[in-house]
């Protein structure tokens, strides 16, 4: 009997920092509405010092296989362009964080389209009978790659990971991959790139200038080809599983720009309404960004059981793919959590009071401004209550009332739970 891998779990994280637009550095002359209009992109998370792709791979993996009971798995696979080094690959000291030392682990780096990559290679090795579950995991962290002084790019990326778990099944189940396409054009190598750092810059005579050891996009004409390689991998990929592009529930594109999203689904005469994205709120993360996209939309029942969805991606290299599947009935996720892991400087009592305040209770995060109260914020007493709970378990301090009042504004209730914090007071709790 020939096996299908069946998608059984999905999750995700970003890390606490959320870098509004009004955030951008003041040299990058952009606004708000700047951004939003060519973009569609209003916060992005970023990573803090000392804090690399695979804690962020690993936050994501361990959730994804909590969520499903942590089952037996025997491959690990890594997709991303931001490795912890360039050797070895990432996956195996992400496999063995996760307690799961010993079996198969590699990393793909296909970029933005490395997810849609590590799907088909999954499908691969279950339908071999290689493997019989498989933990695949997006991650990057764009942080350490953007050039600081790169409005274009700067803008758009985030840093996050998410996963998903696959098991062998039949093709007839719901969840099962039915249907892929993949490509590549390898004379598009410089229109999204790292120029140093490889053998190539390393075998010249004349070292490349530190610049060239950033990430670099060529961004109209990435515009053109993403559009036009996602919409024709799309509708080859519906045409081998025998679906009509209006047969099609969800569309879960790369989360590269609005405007290509837009784009791509007005190609496949689909409406805004069945397209999948959460680019609003986490930027361009990757090969993060399908996964997390599915994790934001089985969060807020953006997709149900029996939904026939339809993924597509496009990235350097170049490279491109789609995949198709019935969506199946999946264990809940409350939401794409942040990475919480107090032994990194990456938590800080400021990031998570932020996190909370514009995720948990829908304070729009431009709102949050360092003079703003929470009274004028129109914070209520209760929501008051649950910050200081959820932030005195989450630092293991005793949080009062005063510590978190009305009359202080989120970055004064932060400062003196911080205090706190280093002087490490013990928590009731």
């Amino acid at each position: 009997m020939s096996h299908c891998a069946v998608l059984e779990a999905v999750a995700g994280c970003v890390p606490p920092q959320v870098i509004t637009n009004h955030d951008l550095p003041a040299e990058w002359d952009v606004n708000d509405a700047w951004v939003r209009g060519r973009t569609g992109i209003a916060t992005r998370h970023r990573a803090g010092a000392g804090v690399s792709t695979s804690d962020l791979a690993v936050e994501a993996g361990r959730r994804v296989l909590r969520s499903a009971g942590n089952p037996v798995v025997d491959l690990v696979i890594v997709a991303t362009s931001t490795p912890d080094r360039p050797c070895p690959a990432t996956a195996p000291a992400v496999a063995t964080r996760l307690g799961l030392s010993g079996v198969a682990a590699y990393d793909i780096s296909a970029v933005c389209t490395g997810f849609i990559y590590g799907l088909a290679t999954a499908q691969g090795f279950i339908a071999s009978g290689v493997a019989t579950r498989i933990l695949l995991i997006g991650a990057d962290v764009w942080s350490t790659l953007l050039d600081p002084d790169d409005r274009s790019s700067g803008v758009v990326f985030g840093d996050g990971a998410g996963a998903v778990l696959l098991r062998a099944g039949a093709a007839g189940e719901k969840g099962a991959l039915l249907g892929f396409d993949l490509g590549s054009d390898g004379s598009g190598e410089d229109l999204i790139t790292v120029r140093a750092g490889g053998s190539r810059a390393r075998s010249d005579a004349e070292p490349l200038p530190e610049r060239e050891s950033r990430f670099s996009m060529t961004g109209r004409e990435v515009f053109r080809r993403a559009v036009a390689a996602m919409a024709a991998s799309a509708t080859t990929t519906l045409r081998k599983v025998g679906w009509q592009a209006e047969q099609l529930d969800r569309l879960v594109p790369h989360q590269a720009n609005a405007r290509i999203l837009t784009a791509v689904a007005r190609c496949l005469d689909l409406p805004a309404d069945r397209v999948v994205g959460n680019i609003e709120h986490v930027g361009n993360t990757g090969a993060a960004s399908i996964p997390l996209a599915l994790a934001d939309a089985v969060a807020h029942h953006g997709l149900v059981p029996g939904d026939r969805v339809l993924l597509t991606a496009f990235g350097g290299g170049l490279t491109w793919g789609s995949a198709a599947l019935t969506w199946p009935d999946l264990p809940p996720v409350d939401h794409v959590k942040i990475y919480n892991h107090r032994s990194t400087t990456m938590q800080t009592v400021n990031d998570r009071m932020m996190f909370l305040l514009t995720d948990n209770f829908g304070i729009p995060a431009e709102d949050i401004r360092p003079n703003v109260s929470f009274d004028e914020l129109d914070v209520d007493s209760l929501t008051l209550a649950e910050l200081a709970i959820i932030l005195g378990k989450e630092f293991g301090v005793e949080v009062s009332d005063d510590d978190i009042s009305k009359k202080l504004t989120p970055v004064e209730a932060a400062a003196l739970i911080q205090a706190k914090v280093a002087g490490s007071t013990p928590s009731a709790t």
